[in-house]
């Protein structure tokens, strides 16, 4: 009935947990530049994930993208043509540089939780009907809630078409979480 212990890794990507020399980190000036860039490779076809940055290399912005290092030219040139630049990139190599996963699942027998980033989104198993929304600090936060709780997962609106903030951007990456596991 439900997948929630069935993991799907992003082609191109190892499931290790340690670092490996062919995946990279693009790092932003701000989380709106994360986004854009997001869209702009996922629209391009690239295989790429949001992710915490390493403690090492935080400039600001809580999020970084993780990509298949061999392909940087390639997707540094699909970003310039979208006139998005990203500050630096990091090559993984060290323990310290690998991102921090986003995702944390909580299983509370009859309901389920996902957290990405500081976003939390809890469902009833039974019904797939939304009984919480959490986190974050940001001012949308309590519209989000409003909008969303009551609803099951197919009828509540996408976060990322209420949100405009970071919050609204992580409750979108916890709710695809959910739908994906459900």
């Amino acid at each position: 009935m439900f997948g929630f212990f069935r993991k799907r890794k992003p082609k191109g990507f190892k499931n290790s947990g340690r670092p490996s020399a062919d995946r990279g980190i693009l790092v932003f000036e701000n989380t709106s530049d994360v986004i854009q860039a997001e869209n702009v490779l996922k629209k391009s076809g690239w295989s790429v994930r949001v992710m915490g940055p390493p403690p090492e290399i935080q400039t600001g912005c809580d999020l970084v993208i993780e990509f298949p290092l061999i392909e940087e030219l390639n997707i540094r040139r699909t970003l310039a043509s979208a006139d998005i630049q990203p500050l630096s990139v990091v090559p993984v190599t060290a323990p310290l540089l690998a991102p921090v996963d986003l995702f944390q699942t909580k299983d509370f027998g009859d309901y389920l939780m996902v957290r990405a980033a500081n976003m939390k989104i809890t469902i009833a198993k039974e019904d797939l009907k939304i009984v919480n929304i959490s986190g974050g600090g940001c001012p949308d936060v309590p519209y989000l809630a409003q909008e969303m709780v009551g609803k099951t997962l197919a009828q509540a609106p996408r976060p990322r078409d209420l949100g405009h903030t970071l919050c609204g951007y992580a409750l979108e990456l916890a709710y695809e979480e959910l739908r994906r596991i459900c």
